[in-house]
């Protein structure tokens, strides 16, 4: 069984045409939203870093080899890209030591801005969001009505090519794990590949639901969710009023991340879901047999505090912000065809 991972159909028409992006870190900067004020206090040294092509893995190693820790003593709340000037929070577990000196921490492409401490160490998926200031290179179309679309109307929440992996083969690749024909080498790939499977699942209901024209409409039956914290409304935790909820923007509407347990949705929505995931038979046994359970991940996306520039030269500088977990790339594909320098082997 041969799968390609999907390629997401576009809201607003297709790219306007194309652009140079990443044409050299600065030119996507990414600011990670804590979403709360350090306490000061604690044993755990909070890290403020701006890194500039250097991902977060390996930032933290440095870290920890800075200061003679063991490299499970450094968490952080989420990835941040590479190829970017990005500007995250690390924390050090430090139980009776004293804060170590900034200079003490830093290294090529790793510069520290703040050291704090907090009473409890950074988690995964802990923080508000990210602010994004993201520079296109060279344009050859209008962009600002197409941008105002995008921030008024929001995007699809799909799930972007990275998520796929080396040419989009990481579907593949987890369906061989599936039959036992290949074992991940580390729990890290093992989870990579079955969050490629979710990933493409989520993305052909997202697929389905824009081909029939229901993508933004609500239904009875829905699972709503709080857009800039992914918290869930079951049908029995709602109060009735969600369908104007959803039409004022409050709340959105859910696809599944799938696994065992229930759905969640009912009448008509849990028909054509069921019906897409019936498309699928191998993937949704595998992740069930995986012991995923049942999430959901809202549907649409909207750009929060966005602002539009056009620079002297004619470049676009765009800046917004996103709740966590989801990608910049999905606003900015429904824009233009971004087009990065290729790496030199």
């Amino acid at each position: 069984m041969e799968i390609d991972s999907i390629e997401p159909p576009y809201l607003h028409g297709g790219p306007l045409g194309r652009v140079g992006f990443k044409t050299q870190p600065e030119d996507f900067i990414v600011e990670e939203l804590l979403g709360f004020e350090p306490s000061g206090v604690g044993e755990h040294c909070l890290v403020w870093v701006e890194k500039r092509d250097l991902d977060s893995n390996t930032a933290g190693a440095r870290l920890a080899d800075a200061l003679g820790l063991r490299r499970r003593l450094v968490s952080h709340c989420g990835l941040k890209d590479r190829h970017a000037v990005t500007r995250q929070w690390f924390s050090l577990h430090m139980p009776g030591q004293p804060s170590p000196e900034p200079a003490a921490l830093e290294s090529e492409g790793l510069r520290v801005l703040r050291v704090t401490r907090n009473t409890r160490k950074l988690r995964r998926g802990i923080h508000l969001g990210n602010r994004f200031t993201i520079r296109l290179r060279e344009p050859d179309f209008d962009a600002a009505e197409r941008w105002s679309q995008i921030v008024s109307v929001g995007v699809p929440n799909v799930f972007g090519s990275q998520r796929f992996g080396n040419e989009g083969r990481n579907v593949e690749k987890a369906i061989a794990m599936f039959r036992g024909e290949f074992t991940p080498g580390d729990r890290l790939l093992r989870g990579l590949l079955l969050s490629a499977v979710r990933s493409h699942l989520f993305n052909a209901v997202v697929a389905e639901r824009m081909a029939r024209g229901i993508w933004d409409r609500a239904l009875p039956g829905e699972v709503y969710g709080f857009p800039d914290n992914g918290t869930l409304l079951l049908i029995e935790n709602q109060r009735g009023d969600e369908m104007q909820r959803f039409a004022d923007g409050k709340v959105e509407i859910t696809a599944p991340l799938w696994g065992c347990g229930d759905l969640h949705t009912a009448g008509e929505v849990r028909e054509l879901e069921m019906e897409v995931m019936s498309r699928f038979p191998e993937l949704t046994a595998g992740l069930e047999a995986a012991g995923l359970r049942q999430e959901r991940r809202v549907m649409r996306l909207r750009p929060m505090n966005p602002e539009f520039v056009t620079l002297e030269g004619g470049d676009l500088q765009l800046s917004f912000d996103l709740p966590r977990g989801t990608y910049a790339t999905a606003i900015l594909r429904e824009l233009a065809v971004l087009e990065e320098p290729r790496e030199t082997p």
